[in-house]
């Protein structure tokens, strides 16, 4: 398949991001990856054009809400992301080769709406592949970067350790979602 050129967007919209691993990748939530996925990120979250906002690792998949300066931006960044986060899997498993399946595939957010939604589905999507029993569990993933995150209903469940991500700077992410109310930890997100 052709890589087609990606389509222009304006700064002012912060963009959803999925990345997927290779079947041969072991699951990116075992617990000694996040912590190196973190170190990583906590080096390049921010880099004036881009910054990585949120993340959460799934067995399989990454997903990313991020700010970029425009689509060149965009896939400066997540080159850079892509490398950091395949040079960790590869560091910890003692293995070499390809991490990734594929290009990223992205989704612009315009509105506080789908901003709300992104992050929900985002920070809260280890419950969306849990089983019943982790569902109900009203807990901060530890496999992302929720912990770091000032818009959950309940007070008091930030961390004291250095965030992985970068703060927003786009109205959208840092406040205009809040309008929709903020999110509780036992939500399920819908479906991307």
């Amino acid at each position: 398949m052709p890589h087609e050129p990606r389509a222009a967007f304006a700064s002012r919209h912060p963009v959803h991001v999925t990345l997927k691993v290779r079947p041969d990748v072991p699951s990116l939530r075992h617990g000694k990856l996040v912590r190196e996925v973190e170190r990583s990120f906590r080096k390049a979250c921010d880099r004036r054009r881009f910054r990585l906002v949120h993340y959460s690792l799934q067995s399989n998949h990454v997903h990313l809400i991020v700010e970029a300066a425009g689509a060149e931006d965009l896939g400066r960044g997540m080159k850079s992301i892509g490398a950091r986060l395949a040079r960790a899997v590869n560091r910890v498993f003692s293995r070499m080769g390809p991490v990734l399946a594929d290009r990223f595939h992205h989704r612009v957010l315009k509105t506080p709406r789908e901003v709300r939604h992104a992050l929900a589905y985002v920070l809260l999507n280890a419950r969306r592949h849990a089983g019943r029993e982790a569902r109900g569990a009203g807990k901060v993933d530890p496999a992302s970067s929720g912990r770091w995150f000032d818009g959950w209903r309940r007070r008091g469940l930030s961390a004291m350790d250095p965030p992985a991500v970068a703060t927003p700077h786009t109205w959208l992410i840092q406040r205009g979602w809040r309008r929709h109310g903020l999110i509780g930890l036992a939500e399920i997100p819908a479906p991307g």
